[in-house]
């Protein structure tokens, strides 16, 4: 989830600019059952819970048509074709994909392989005194300028993001400050690395492995990367970038030495999401990434041509002529044709209108008929940031009991079933099914139990009618009233006193002040309405709504598709690798409570109350709002939380399922206030500003958790001036247990014992409720019936070489299959 306005692929250094001027509150993480939980996984657990199946109609490359053009959307054009620097977005990780070496891909399972077209082999060679990974490269691997990739690269690349020169403006330098030097092998092919300390996820770096053109200076590397590259080594070669036209072309490259890219050239355009159902039915993209709305407009132009239905047909049946009835149809005709000719000529008009409208759905249907959706789970989870820092989140029995109220799995079913995709919801922060890091943790803070979360609120002093008590040493009655307006009298005394000093000029002053705080009550007002809308701002959950809401069956709400629209929050180093390489989400393991269980959990029986003499029979009775005195409070101050929420027209399916978490908030007792803002505004000045109590927002997975998780849930740290780093920890919730367990992990060369030691730090998280894991994000592409070996990826690394169109079929073999 970046989630929108996110600086993708930014890990927050620990500079004055990256800190958060906020202070932290206290976390206490004692949770006595976590060690244990981690600890009961088997080794083989992550076999047992397979990862989401790509969707990308692999085919043979002998199967493959040679040259054509790929159309493929992307959000925007990269501002940066440098991935480690901290503006990188998806299309700069695409980029890089196809025209910069890899030295490690992703499987289908989302595991790292070891890439032949630039690695003969590469192995740790020595653990004793000092790590030291050899590296030996393909012979045939050049740059495009043909010179040979080699130790020189390595260099470049390591010096660049060591951190030790601050002339680079990297993004990140994790891996990469462990190194101690860099030398040649026995020959030219060979590079030796040594570790100053060990390093697990050593396979995580040089990719993408950059030339030393672009690495050698700070100048190349701040400016120079921005907009070209001077070298590239890749299947595919960087032509232009045509700002105006919104495209980026890649072309064949004619170097390279691997299975040649069976496309001639891919042109990446520019084609926000909300454009994209038109752009496919106008013809001008090969494949897309869509929401649900498109994928089902998709769906039913292939249901329309597999029945003989062409686009007028289907426009007359669901589209815009499927609500012209023969009697409107003949009285629209008779008033066009009538003797008042105002009412002729607006009838006439609307008429063509509506047959434009219809022309158009027509051709598009068929448009879209030419394309098919794919469809697989991203890479990346969608979870409840809870804010620790302040209020009473940072009551880590508050936040435990906001994490038992909600029932993860009707989430993940709203959102992923209408799909036909697996609504298992994640059992990780840390890894996805089908990584070997994985393993459900989840336990550590237990599932959906209204009671246990009233408790936890009850034990926390949140308590029904603590909204009305006072606090300890409140004065009451008269007595109270009587010393608030000796202290008003008291202010206006000495106010006068001021004016009077002041004189005229002072009231001068004051008349300016006034009319400058009216000036900028203006703009703060101007400023907020560009922010939430009218009916989309500020709510406060049971003020204004009947009230017990527990015996009330949930309605679906929005989209239920993918959030589209917005980005995942990429922890620095996945920013380095292509968006493919983020990973899929954890599905759970059997923790001994059977799916009955869990499906009872999830069904609530509606309260149909007593239908009245006012309504027809079934109608039930209103239900009262609650008594101000059973509201859940503490010391004279009721229970509520801020809920943040984007939106914008990409995030449907995030409010869809904001509503819902409200519901099972007030089921509990714990009131929301939510808000609703710009896309822009979301993530820099809620979530990143920490302005938010619960906000939804998304983060890809990795192959390399101990080092890309780490920043995204290491113990925020007070700085010197009073600030706060949090680094990517917005939730602002942390333990130094959990930063010792992602320190041991990442520094262990035992595989096994780094997969334990991740366990054990996402169970800690898990019991931290800083943030809960909903769902897997859906995957929905749009692609050209005849387009293969592209899709829906899932974990998987894209092989750009092998994407291209079908052979056509012989005469005998189309005919056989028709």
């Amino acid at each position: 989830m970046s989630q929108i306005g996110a600086p993708r692929g930014r890990t927050c250094s620990r500079s004055p600019r990256s800190r958060t001027l906020r202070s932290v509150a206290t976390l206490t993480s004692a949770v006595l059952a976590v060690t244990v939980l981690a600890g009961c996984s088997s080794g083989d657990e992550a076999d047992e819970a397979p990862a989401a199946a790509q969707d990308n109609a692999p085919a043979a490359r002998d199967r493959v048509a040679d040259g054509g053009t790929l159309r493929w959307a992307v959000d925007a054009l990269p501002t940066t074709l440098n991935t480690f620097q901290a503006d990188a977005d998806g299309t700069t990780a695409r980029i890089a994909g196809a025209v910069l070496p890899a030295l490690y891909t992703l499987d289908e399972r989302g595991r790292p392989r070891l890439n032949p077209d630039y690695l003969e082999s590469a192995q740790v060679v020595e653990t004793e005194p000092k790590q030291v990974v050899l590296y030996k490269l393909n012979q045939q691997a050049v740059w495009s300028d043909g010179r040979e990739i080699g130790a020189p690269d390595f260099v470049a690349q390591w010096r660049a993001l060591s951190g030790r020169d601050t002339a680079y403006w990297t993004a990140r330098n994790s891996g990469y400050e462990r190194i101690e030097k860099i030398e040649r092998g026995k020959n030219d092919l060979e590079v030796r690395v040594t570790f100053a300390k060990p390093y697990a996820d050593w396979q995580s770096l040089f990719t993408p492995l950059y030339p030393k053109q672009v690495m050698g200076s700070p100048n190349s590397f701040n400016d120079g990367a921005r907009t070209t590259l001077k070298a590239t080594a890749g299947p595919f070669l960087l032509k232009t970038i045509d700002r105006k036209s919104g495209d980026v072309t890649l072309a064949r490259n004619p170097r390279w030495w691997g299975q040649s890219a069976k496309l001639d050239t891919v042109v990446l355009k520019a084609v926000p999401r909300a454009d994209r159902a038109t752009a496919l039915a106008a013809g001008t993209l090969d494949l897309a990434e869509i929401d649900r709305s498109a994928a089902e407009r998709i769906a039913l132009a292939l249901r329309d041509a597999r029945a003989g239905r062409n686009g007028a047909q289907a426009a007359a049946a669901h589209g815009p002529g499927s609500a012209i009835t023969p009697s409107k149809a003949l009285k629209s005709w008779a008033l066009a044709h009538g003797s008042d000719d105002d009412k002729a000529a607006e009838v006439k008009a609307a008429r063509k209108k509506n047959q434009e409208a219809i022309a158009r759905y027509a051709s598009a249907q068929d448009a879209l008929a030419k394309y098919v959706v794919r469809k697989s789970l991203e890479p990346a989870y969608t979870q409840l940031s809870l804010n620790g820092e302040s209020g009473p989140l940072a009551d880590e029995r508050v936040r435990r009991a906001v994490a038992r109220a909600i029932n993860r799995q009707e989430l993940a079913e709203s959102v992923l079933g209408p799909l036909g995709l697996p609504a298992k919801p994640p059992g990780s922060h840390l890894a996805l099914a089908g990584q070997a890091a994985y393993a459900d943790s989840s336990d550590a803070l237990g599932g959906q139990d209204t009671k246990e979360a009233q408790a936890l609120l009850a034990d926390a002093g949140w308590v029904p009618g603590g909204a009305l008590q006072k606090p300890a040493g409140t004065k009451a009655g008269s007595e109270a009233e009587k010393e608030a307006e000796k202290k008003a009298a008291e202010k206006a005394k000495e106010k006068g006193k001021g004016e009077k000093a002041e004189g005229s000029t002072g009231a001068e002053k004051a008349e300016g002040s006034t009319g400058a705080k009216k000036a900028e009550g203006s703009t703060d007002a101007k400023k907020k309405g560009s922010d939430t809308a009218s009916d989309e701002g500020l709510y406060i959950v049971g003020d204004d709504k009947p009230g017990d809401r527990r015996a009330v069956p949930a309605p679906v709400i929005g989209a239920n598709g993918p959030e589209s629209g917005t980005d995942v929050l990429a922890p620095a180093p996945a920013a380095a690798r292509e968006s493919a390489a983020l990973l899929a989400r954890a599905e759970a393991l059997d923790t001994g409570t059977g799916s009955g269980a869990r499906a009872a959990q999830s069904v609530a029986k509606p309260d149909r109350g007593v239908a009245g003499a006012y309504a027809p029979r079934g109608t039930a009775a209103p239900v009262t709002a609650p008594e101000a005195g059973k509201a859940l409070g503490k010391d004279g101050k009721a229970l509520s939380l801020r809920f943040v929420l984007p939106s914008g027209p990409g995030s449907e399916s995030l409010r869809a399922v904001g509503d819902r978490i409200v519901r099972m908030l007030d089921a509990v007792g714990i009131r929301t206030e939510v808000t609703k803002v710009s896309d822009d505004s979301f993530f820099k000045d809620h979530v990143a500003s920490g302005d938010y109590d619960l906000a939804l927002y998304s983060w890809p997975a990795s192959a390399f958790p101990a080092t890309d998780a780490r920043p995204i849930f290491a113990k925020p740290e007070p700085a010197s001036d009073g600030s706060l780093l949090v680094e990517q920890n917005y939730s602002r919730v942390g333990t130094d247990r959990i930063d010792q367990l992602f320190d041991q992990a990442a520094g262990t060369l035992d595989e096994e014992e780094a997969r334990d030691l991740v366990r054990q730090a996402d169970a800690r998280i898990w019991a931290a409720a800083g943030s809960i894991p909903l769902y897997q994000r859906p995957q929905l592409v749009a692609a050209r019936a005849d387009l293969v070996n592209a899709g829906a990826w899932g974990l998987a690394t894209p092989r750009y070489q092998d994407i291209g169109f079908k052979k056509p079929e012989s005469s005998k073999g189309a005919e056989r299959n028709r």
